[in-house]
């Protein structure tokens, strides 16, 4: 037989380059993947760089890097462009635009899921002993519209399916800027099961960044039901299996995550009981997949739930059990969070020495700065969270002026970018203001959080305007205090 005239192009040769591999010079991969970490933290970028992002650009499967990569090497060589350090100009891989006129694509039949990731983000590993774990930056502080920059059949794999075929038939992870659009369901194998391969891997560990970037800039309210596909998908996934046990072990990172993720959207939206089952199944698979990393995250979660969900003395043996899977991995950063946790415990039980010796423990281990080996998941963690979390333990206890204090703190140092937490900690401050006894400046602060809503939707940040209001309705004659009490009942009711 003839072949057909609409027969797939044959794949592109890959071409080294050897200027980028001239500029590592006598560095290993790995140390070469730490210096860039490291200027990236100089320029305020976030990436996710490890030795395989390394090998790829020195091999040529990255033949132009994403616009946070190009920023963090342009800072570490300046006076060179992307053509000096070895890539190709954006325009010759930007989607559509990169195909010539002369050679039509061929109609896809099967998952493109082979298709060369040209401008792939870097996969850093949460276990520095297992470099086959490896998580996309969670928190993407570009235009969500990036994507339509990278390679056409990549962003197609990323937009569109974390597996077309095989044992699960599923479109997802089209993401705006204000919303989740995730398709299809995860259906039964069929007896021919095709495996999952590294680009179901890489989709897996897309979704998991995106669905992190959108919770911190709008809240958890409009996307815990649209996170359910692909959460079902993920773990349509790990009973496909895959040929390879490097990426055997990311999806079972990569599904963990995404159940944490989508527990955590549960958890904001005030869903208590999806959450602490989502947590539960994270667990279980950081167990099978002996992930100590992932067992530290889910237990971290649980430990927060257990909070606010009214057991604090679960909370304090979840923070605990999360510090003994915690300590091999070299993290302070870590250790600090789970401090924290312990120490919300412990002010739910109202053991005030408990709580300040978590304290004091997690500002000590916070003092020791961050290093390479903290998770990825972890950038929300700054100045600005350890002082909310500290006034969350002060209020709890009802010590509100040094709440206060800390929430005032955790409102100067938040990065404005992330809404949802800005809306979350000026409404921890309103609220310990008016139990302080400052009804004028509760409400100046509950005002703010009011012109936040627009961006946010949080059902905890609206239970705590809920609270302060209550708090204020005997100081209406106090200055703002009818205006906050009013602009508050007009909200309307979640459905």
């Amino acid at each position: 037989m003839t072949s057909s005239s609409q027969s797939p192009q044959p794949p592109r040769p890959l071409r080294p380059n050897l200027a980028f591999r001239r500029l590592r010079g006598q560095r290993s991969p790995g140390e070469f993947a730490a210096a860039v970490r490291r200027a990236a933290r100089e320029i305020d970028e976030r990436v996710s760089c490890d030795a395989r992002y390394i090998g790829r650009v020195e091999a040529g499967e990255i033949r132009c890097p994403n616009y946070a990569y190009e920023r963090v090497f342009l800072h570490m060589f300046p006076g060179r462009t992307l053509t000096d350090l070895g890539f190709v100009p954006r325009s010759a891989v930007r989607g559509r635009g990169a195909r010539t006129a002369e050679v039509a694509p061929a109609p896809r039949t099967t998952s493109p899921l082979s298709a060369p990731h040209e401008t792939d983000g870097a996969y850093e590993p949460y276990v520095t002993t297992h470099d086959s774990y490896a998580p996309h930056d969670p928190h993407d502080p570009h235009d969500p519209h990036e994507i339509d920059d990278q390679n056409h059949e990549e962003s197609d794999v990323q937009r569109r399916a974390f597996m077309s075929g095989g044992t699960a038939t599923v479109t997802a992870a089209s993401l705006g800027p204000w919303g989740l659009v995730f398709g299809g369901t995860a259906e039964a194998a069929p007896r021919s099961v095709r495996r999952a391969g590294e680009a179901e891997a890489g989709a897996l560990e897309e979704a998991v960044r995106k669905i992190r970037v959108l919770d911190d800039r709008h809240g958890a309210d409009g996307l815990y039901r649209r996170a359910a596909a692909p959460l079902r998908a993920a773990y349509a996934l790990l009973d496909a299996g895959a040929a390879r046990r490097a990426t055997t072990e990311r999806l079972h990172t990569g599904a963990g995550e995404l159940a944490i993720s989508v527990g955590w959207l549960a958890h904001d939206s005030g869903r208590f009981d999806d959450a602490r089952s989502h947590y539960a199944e994270a667990l279980a698979t950081a167990r099978v997949a002996r992930d100590p990393a992932l067992e530290a995250h889910a237990f971290c979660n649980t430990s927060f739930l257990a909070r606010d969900a009214g057991r604090p003395r679960e909370a304090v043996r979840a923070a605990q059990a999360a510090q003994y899977a915690a300590r091999p991995l070299g993290s302070a950063r870590l250790l600090s969070l789970l401090a924290l946790r312990e120490a919300g415990g412990w002010a739910g039980l109202a053991d005030r020495t408990g709580c300040e010796q978590a304290l004091t423990r997690a500002q000590a281990l916070y003092g020791r700065g961050s290093c390479d080996a903290d998770p990825e998941w972890m950038s929300f963690y700054g100045d600005a969270e350890l002082a909310g979390l500290e006034a969350q333990c002060w209020s709890t206890l009802g010590d509100w002026q040094r709440a206060a204090h800390q929430a005032r703190r955790a409102t100067r140092l938040q990065d404005p970018h992330f809404t949802r937490n800005l809306a979350l900690y000026t409404a921890e401050l309103a609220d310990d203001l008016a139990r302080a006894g400052h009804p004028d400046e509760a409400a100046a602060a509950g005002l703010r959080v009011l012109d936040l809503l627009d961006e946010v939707q949080s059902s905890r940040v609206r239970t705590m305007l809920a609270g302060t209001a209550r708090v204020l309705l005997p100081h209406r004659r106090a200055s703002g205090v009818a205006d906050f009490l009013e602009r508050h009942g007009a909200l309307p009711r979640p459905a």
